[in-house]
């Protein structure tokens, strides 16, 4: 799964599309991790307008971002979530934790 980002003051704008799926999640783990590295953000925003498909390894990924931007005192939005992945993460309380959008 490719992800898209856009960089601003320190806010990292990413663009999902496909399916979050354990097939899926190393790669994008691994997406995100570079382009954190590069950006520094001290915001990320997640667009998931174009998210098909969403298990628990989505849950996974969000997870290690919100922790990572935690680690560097940053925030972590997620927006735009349709509503198959949305009633994932939301039956995982993420969205007691994160700002969905």
């Amino acid at each position: 799964m490719p992800i898209t980002c856009t960089s601003s003051d320190r806010t990292l704008h990413a663009n999902l599309t496909g399916d979050i799926d354990h097939h899926a999640a190393k790669d994008l783990i691994e997406q995100f991790e570079i382009q954190m590295d590069r950006y520094v953000p001290k915001n990320l925003i997640i667009d998931c307008t174009g998210i098909t498909f969403m298990d628990s390894s989505g849950i996974a990924v969000i997870l290690r971002l919100w922790h990572r931007m935690n680690a560097n005192e940053g925030t972590l939005s997620v927006q735009n979530i349709p509503k198959q992945p949305l009633k994932v993460l939301r039956a995982a309380g993420l969205d007691k934790i994160i700002t969905f959008e």
